[in-house]
């Protein structure tokens, strides 16, 4: 039973091993709808999955003489989908990541730039605004030079709490100093 559901188009495949556009164009019928849905299920962009799932078939298609039977035609095509949405999936995070990094950078160097354009004066002027907890994490932070972990252990709270907080401090504080210059 197994070799017969295994085999089920292996006459089809052969014919397709051969070039023959009918052949592959059955096949592509039979197993679109099915691959699609794969791809689907992973990208969740449904023009993605869908070329995805085409150039799996032509990736499918151009190595087919390197199928060898050992597993169902649709088993070995829905492999070529697979790692195809997962590598777009990858390609799609390090895009992400490198554009995070980017806008990072870009953020240090306008908070470094409007830093270096101000005094301590102003800094501990505007300082004085800041909501407690702002004022103690960026304290902490800036000027006696602890860790973020340190931080959360002094003010017990999380080393993340500790970032978001100096993140806002920061925030607030360029803020209250350029509308104090203006």
């Amino acid at each position: 039973m197994e070799t017969a559901e295994k085999n089920i188009h292996e006459g089809l495949v052969k014919q397709a091993q051969l070039n023959d556009r009918q052949a592959q164009t059955k096949l592509y019928q039979f197993y679109a709808k099915a691959m699609l849905n794969t791809a689907f299920r992973i990208i969740r962009d449904r023009d993605t999955a869908e070329d995805i799932m085409h150039d799996a078939f032509i990736d499918a298609f151009k190595k087919l003489d390197q199928f060898q039977f050992e597993s169902s035609f649709g088993t070995w095509l829905k492999r070529i989908v697979i790692n195809k949405s997962l590598n777009h999936v990858k390609r799609l995070q390090m895009i992400l990541e490198k554009e995070v990094e980017i806008r990072n950078q870009s953020q240090e160097e306008e908070e470094a730039s409007w830093e270096a354009e101000c005094s301590m004066e102003e800094v501990h002027r505007a300082m004085e605004s800041l909501a407690e907890n702002h004022r103690l994490v960026f304290t902490l932070y800036m000027l006696e030079g602890y860790d973020h972990e340190e931080i959360g252990e002094i003010l017990q709270i999380t080393s993340s709490t500790s970032r978001s907080q100096l993140s806002r401090a920061k925030t607030r504080l360029r803020e209250i100093i350029i509308a104090n210059k203006n």
